[in-house]
């Protein structure tokens, strides 16, 4: 677990893998050659259904009846922004049997490493790094609290404008929620010839579910302080 602080203005890369992870609606696992959609993990997530483990747990059956699998999860914007894909989780490892979805049990798999790939490279994260991070308690309701900004508040995206440094270019198209986690909003700013992803801390990092609105509401209040001198709309 990383300890907050004031510099702690966007999640780690395990906390953005496991979160995901957590609140994945759907994944594909492939074994064997075959691509298998898994698509009844509401409720329960990647990491309720698969059981990672280090390799020298639960070493349930020979090393040579391991089954190699990769898991795949794609964490997809829920506005209508330009290029959805926010990035891409592949976990790999050894399945201690054939990988079924005839069960509910839990399936068991030795865990080999788990890959980001996003706006900024590639990444690779541990299992012992997973374990350590938490899920972000945003991560769940973050579909929601952002359609819901862009389908009832969107007057107040142009004000959160006023927030972002430097001022976007002057031919900016339009401006959209991107993300919303526990440090902050993302909002992505689109151009005629491309876009530019900007990030608005919270004053401090949400902790509980609750405290989102309140820090929310804490942005939007800086953003009214601001001059109008930037020429954008409040």
């Amino acid at each position: 677990m990383r300890p907050f602080s004031a510099r702690a203005t966007q999640p780690t890369r395990a906390e953005r893998v496991r979160s995901i992870l957590v609140v994945a609606h759907s994944m594909t696992v492939v074994s064997d050659g075959v691509h298998t959609e898994v698509r009844r993990l509401d409720g329960t997530g990647a990491m309720g259904h698969i059981h990672l483990h280090a390799p020298t747990e639960g070493g349930h059956a020979p090393a040579g009846e391991r089954v190699p699998a990769r898991l795949e999860f794609t964490d997809i914007a829920p506005t209508p922004v330009r290029d959805r894909l926010r990035a891409r989780v592949t976990v790999t490892g050894l399945l201690a049997s054939p990988y079924s979805t005839d069960t509910e049990a839990s399936t068991c798999m030795e865990f080999g490493q788990a890959v980001l790939e996003d706006a900024e490279g590639r990444t690779f994260v541990t299992l012992e790094e997973l374990e350590r991070a938490e899920t972000d308690p945003v991560a769940a309701c973050e579909a929601g609290m952002l359609t819901h900004l862009v389908d009832d508040h969107s007057e107040l995206v142009p004000l959160l404008l006023r927030l972002v440094r430097p001022t976007p270019e002057r031919d900016m198209v339009r401006a959209v929620p991107l993300a919303l986690d526990r440090y902050g909003v993302t909002l992505r700013l689109e151009y005629p010839r491309g876009h530019r992803d900007v990030r608005l801390p919270f004053p401090k990092p949400v902790t509980d579910i609750d405290q989102a609105g309140p820090q929310i509401h804490a942005l939007l209040a800086a953003a009214r302080r601001v001059s109008h001198r930037n020429g954008l709309p409040a």
